[in-house]
C-alpha cells in the first residue's frame, strides 16, 4: 500500500473518486429516502357551494364572529408518478377572493428541492405523466412543507385559476413529478 500511495496517479484517482462522491451526496441526497416531515397547516373551513345568505343575529360586543368559510372550486386525488403518493389537492376560493391549494392527507416520500405547482397540463398515469408539467404554464406556490398531513398553499395574486387545471408535486431538481392531482369542479 505504501509503494502504491507513492505514485501520483493514485492520488489524481483518489481525488477524482472523493469529488465524486461528494457531488452524488448532494445532487442525489441519498439520505432523504429516510426522511420524513409531518405538517398540519391550519386549513379553512370548506364548503363545495357558496353559502346560502342566512340572517345571522349581530356579534355581541367581545364575542368572537363566526368564522367565514372557503368555497371549493375544483379538486382531485393524488396519482402516484415517480414515488408513491396519496392525498388529495384542493383549489379553494377564500371570502376576501384569494385563493388556496390545500393538499389534505398528503403522504409522499422526500426528495431533493420538492416544489409545489399549479399547471395548465392534464394528469397522465404512470411514467407518462413523469416530465408533463414544465411543458406549459405552471405557477410555484412554494416548496413542499412535509411529506405528510395538510398543508396549505396561497395561490399568488394575479394569477387565474379558471386557466390551470393540476397540481403536482414537482422535483425541480431532476424534473420529475412525484404525484399530481387533476382539479374537476
Amino acid at each position: 500500500m505504501t509503494r502504491l500511495s507513492r505514485k501520483p496517479a493514485f492520488w489524481a484517482v483518489a481525488a477524482v473518486l472523493v469529488v465524486g462522491l461528494v457531488f452524488g451526496l448532494y445532487w442525489f441526497q441519498p439520505w432523504k429516502l429516510l426522511t420524513s416531515k409531518t405538517v398540519n397547516d391550519a386549513a379553512p373551513a370548506v364548503v363545495s357551494a357558496p353559502p346560502s345568505p342566512v340572517p345571522t343575529p349581530s356579534p355581541v360586543a367581545g364575542s368572537a364572529s363566526p368564522s367565514a368559510v372557503a368555497v371549493l372550486v375544483a379538486e382531485g386525488s393524488l396519482v402516484t408518478h415517480e414515488h408513491d403518493s396519496s392525498g388529495t389537492a384542493q383549489l379553494v376560493r377564500l371570502p376576501d377572493g384569494r385563493y388556496q391549494v390545500i393538499l389534505r392527507d398528503l403522504a409522499t416520500s422526500d426528495g431533493p428541492d420538492l416544489r409545489v405547482w399549479l399547471t395548465d397540463q392534464p394528469v397522465l398515469p404512470g411514467r407518462a405523466g413523469w416530465h408533463v408539467f414544465d411543458d406549459g404554464k405552471h405557477v410555484e406556490l412554494g416548496r413542499l412543507k412535509g411529506t405528510h398531513g395538510t398543508q396549505v398553499y396561497a395561490v399568488p395574486s394575479g394569477v387565474d385559476p379558471a386557466t390551470l387545471r393540476s397540481v403536482t408535486i414537482w422535483c425541480a431538481r431532476f424534473k420529475v413529478s412525484f404525484a399530481a392531482a387533476p382539479l374537476a369542479a
